[in-house]
């Protein structure tokens, strides 16, 4: 596919995860000290970014006192063109007369929060509402502290014996002290589907969706199963739709919580719609010129998927003739 990389966290910013320096600690340290470190915060999932547009991530001095005052590890996420780069979660953190409901209880998040001890136009967001106004650099630097975060939060015990386990490798590795196991970060594999018939793609919607709102449709790969064979299973699965020829798109790392989105192409054989209502709500074809109304914003019924998110830039994709 053309320009498959220019995906929302894509990975093109220029970012060196200097992988050999996690486990010097030393290093790190002198890193620290140096005075061009910066630090990324977060808070319960949200980046701090700064401006009045949204459009870059607060990348702290780690002399600022926020910063000095934060309880728990960093991580080491980098080196940049401007110097190393770390994160601190900052979710022990209370806000004054947060709206607990709205903060964790609906599809999306659109609440914001700023800590006394940053300018005014510093705020806590969620990160699908910024992705698309980030640069590649500070969109692919939030999504690693992002799911790395939310990992050590849903992964505090180990695998093996049970017993609590420590942080290691600068936030890259998790080790148990009991029995001595290392655990890695977890990525879940998720096929995301193109499917088309003629001059048509298959969309579908999850239950609590907002109304209108549709996507591609997609799925995780389960254990000894291939790419293909999950496009294969998962389309079928979900609207008795059968697919033959599959082939590999583009991927995007999709830390909400910890996903690997693999974007692929998909020949539908029939095209007769069955829907498994525990699996999704609806499904439809669209043709290429309903599509071009559903980016417009023009569709009575159809919404778009979410801008940055690969669904949306498979379909402009596929709409445009872009795809190899």
């Amino acid at each position: 596919m053309r320009d498959g990389e220019t995906v929302t966290f894509g990975g093109l910013g220029g970012l060196d995860r200097a992988a050999e320096l996690r486990g010097d600690a030393a290093r790190q340290a002198a890193l620290w000290g140096e005075g061009t470190a910066r630090v990324i915060v977060l808070w319960r999932g949200k980046p701090m970014v700064a401006g009045e547009a949204r459009d870059r991530l607060a990348l702290l001095p780690a002399g600022h006192p926020l910063v000095a005052g934060a309880r728990g590890p960093r991580l080491f996420l980098g080196i940049a063109a401007d110097g190393p780069v770390f994160a601190l979660d900052l979710s022990a953190w209370e806000p004054v007369g947060i709206d607990a409901a709205a903060q964790g209880g609906a599809f999306f998040d659109a609440t914001e929060q700023r800590h006394p001890a940053v300018p005014a136009d510093h705020l806590f967001v969620e990160l699908r509402g910024v992705m698309t106004r980030l640069s590649p650099l500070d969109a692919e630097l939030a999504a690693t502290a992002r799911g790395l975060f939310e990992w050590h939060r849903s992964h505090g015990f180990c695998a093996r014996c049970g017993h609590a386990s420590d942080m290691a490798m600068a936030g890259w590795q998790r080790h148990c002290p009991a029995c001595n196991a290392p655990h890695f970060p977890r990525t879940d594999p998720v096929v995301i589907m193109l499917v088309t018939h003629g001059n048509r793609v298959l969309l579908g919607r999850s239950h609590g969706w907002p109304e209108g709102m549709y996507s591609l449709l997609a799925g995780f790969i389960e254990p000894g199963e291939t790419i293909e064979a999950a496009v294969r299973r998962e389309v079928v699965e979900e609207t008795g739709v059968k697919v033959d020829a599959v082939r590999y798109l583009a991927s995007q790392p999709w830390p909400f919580p910890a996903s690997l989105m693999l974007g692929c192409a998909a020949e539908a054989v029939s095209d007769a719609i069955t829907l498994d209502p525990a699996e999704i709500e609806d499904a439809l074809w669209i043709s290429r010129e309903d599509m071009i109304e559903v980016l417009g914003g023009r569709h009575p019924r159809v919404k778009p998927a979410r801008r940055g998110a690969i669904a949306h830039f498979l379909i402009n994709a596929w709409v445009a003739d872009l795809l190899d």
